[in-house]
This record gives structure tokens, C-alpha cells and sequence, in this order.
């Protein structure tokens, strides 16, 4: 015989079984101690979908000409206008969500700074979008594969996760906070490229194919620097957290000179590691020491 069905749950709770709901409740509450010590506050943060609409919206405004979210077929400019003017209002309480949790009084405080790092965001959009460009040049030079500048910035998962990461990274360093995080964490789920906002990349990055690439949060990229799927910019150790947060931050995460090539599946570890200019690290190795300027590693001849 088929087993009955559960009955249909309508999101209302009985009234007789309230209590009993409400008990479990406190003992999951309860259950981890630590962990509620450790946050700054029980505010909300933004939603999975805050995230989508927000970065949705950014990557309409920084490449307009992809037309993401769709045109009117009026002008492109007053397109690009109307998805600002949606984005302001959706990036401020984005931004004021991520601070508040340590803000002592919320509604002012906060609201004013979230205000404040969202102008000087929508300020920064030319720049970040002259940055991009020169991303998305990088790409065009760099793959054979690529009819024109129009399919990178439609499929090149690649840009899109550049794209997330320079304005994550300038929200950073404005003093945004979770949020930025959030944004690139969106960008990892939906490429599988995981970059910290944290790290410092140079001009013209192409990032090929692009699954399973993690770049960690003090890893320093030079200029024209190239890598592929796979790639670890990763740190040796865990025992001691060097956190960004105290004082007298470690550097964990190695650094790529400029115009350095890295094949897929290579790990390099270490604040202390430096990947010299120009120098080639083939796929599959394994690197925990700096190499000079100009040298192939693991690379046939």
C-alpha cells in the first residue's frame, strides 16, 4: 500500500502546538552559545535576492551595452540613468544593512554613512567601468576563442566575477562592511571563481575558464597577469589567523607580478611567496617558495 501523505503545511502553527514549537525554539536558541556571542548584533543582513537585484543592477550600469535587464529601446544613456537611480536606493539599504550591526545608534549613524559610501560609490562607477574595459581587453587579446567583445561580457564567467570583485573591493576600502563579501560570494556561487574582495588586483586580469580558482584575501596581482581554472592563491597555515582585523595585519596570501602566467590547478601558498614578472607556473604544481622573474616552472620546453 502507498504511505499517506503528510498533511499540507499552510505556515500558520496551531494554536494548541504553539508552545510546544516555541520550546524547541528556545532550546535551538540556546543550543550554541558561542556563536551568538560572536556576532555584532542580531539585525538583519540582505537577502539573497538584495544581493541578485544589486548585482544585477551594477553589472547593467558598469556594461550597459549586454542591455542584462532588458531596453525599452530608448536611449542608452537615460537607460544607464534609470538603473542608477534604482541602484542608489537598493545599494544604500544594502550597505546600511551590513553596518548596522555595529553601529550603537542605527538609524543616524548608519544611515548617514551608508548614504555617504553610496555616493562615493556611484562616483567610483567610471572608473570601475575604465578598470573593466581593460579586463575585458585582456580577455579579447588573450583567448583566440572569443568572436568579440560582446560574448566576454555575456559568457566570460571570468568578467563577471572581476566585474563583482572591483566594486566589492572599492565598497571594502571604502569602509562597507559584510557587504562587500556578500557580493563576491554571490559571484563565487554563480562562477565557481572564488576572489576575496580583500586582495589587490592590478590592470588587464584575465581569468580563463575560471572554475575552482580561489584568490585569498591578501593576495597582491600585478598588471596583464593571466591564470586558469583551478588555481589556488592560497595560504600555509591556518594556526595563526593573522586576521585583517587586528592592528598589525600578516600578509597570508602570496603575490603575482605583472604580466606572470599561472596553468590550471597550480597551488601557491604563502604570504612570503612572490610569483616574479613575466614567469610561467605550469599546471598541477605545487609552489611554496618565490620564484624569479622571467623563470618557468613545471613547464615543458
Amino acid at each position: 500500500m502507498p504511505r499517506p501523505r503528510p498533511p499540507a503545511r499552510t505556515g500558520k502553527v496551531p494554536a494548541a502546538l504553539s508552545p510546544r514549537y516555541g520550546a524547541l525554539a528556545a532550546r535551538v536558541l540556546s543550543a550554541a552559545g558561542g556563536m551568538t556571542a560572536g556576532l555584532a548584533s542580531e539585525g538583519p543582513l540582505p537577502s539573497r535576492r538584495d544581493i541578485l537585484v544589486l548585482v544585477d543592477e551594477l553589472l547593467e550600469v558598469l556594461f550597459p551595452e549586454s542591455h542584462r535587464m532588458g531596453t525599452n529601446g530608448g536611449r542608452l544613456q537615460d537607460h544607464v540613468a534609470n538603473t542608477i537611480a534604482s541602484l542608489e536606493d537598493h545599494l544604500e539599504r544594502a550597505i546600511f544593512l551590513g553596518l548596522h550591526r555595529t553601529c550603537a545608534k542605527p538609524d543616524d549613524k548608519c544611515a548617514r554613512k551608508a548614504r555617504a559610501l553610496t555616493a562615493q560609490l556611484l562616483t567610483a562607477l567610471p572608473r570601475i567601468r575604465a578598470s573593466l574595459g581593460k579586463d575585458v581587453l585582456a580577455a579579447y587579446d588573450s583567448d583566440p576563442a572569443a568572436t568579440g567583445i560582446d560574448e566576454i561580457v555575456a559568457c566570460y564567467p571570468g568578467l563577471y566575477a572581476i566585474a563583482v570583485y572591483r566594486a566589492a573591493h572599492h565598497l571594502l576600502g571604502l569602509g562597507a562592511e559584510v557587504l562587500p563579501r556578500m557580493l563576491t560570494e554571490h559571484a563565487h556561487s554563480r562562477t565557481g571563481i572564488d576572489i576575496h574582495p580583500g586582495a589587490t588586483i592590478g590592470a588587464s586580469f584575465f581569468i580563463d575558464h575560471g572554475t575552482g580558482i580561489v584568490i585569498g584575501e591578501t593576495s597582491t596581482i600585478g598588471d596583464r597577469v593571466r591564470i586558469y581554472q583551478g588555481v589556488t592563491l592560497g595560504a600555509l597555515s591556518i594556526r595563526d589567523r593573522g586576521r585583517t582585523d587586528k592592528p598589525q595585519a600578516k600578509k597570508r596570501h602570496p603575490t603575482i607580478e605583472s604580466d606572470a602566467i599561472i596553468y590550471a590547478n597550480a597551488t601557491i601558498l604563502g604570504g612570503n611567496t612572490v610569483i616574479g614578472q613575466g614567469a610561467v607556473v605550469g599546471g598541477n604544481a605545487w609552489i611554496t617558495y618565490s620564484v624569479p622573474p622571467r623563470t618557468r616552472v613545471g613547464v615543458g620546453t
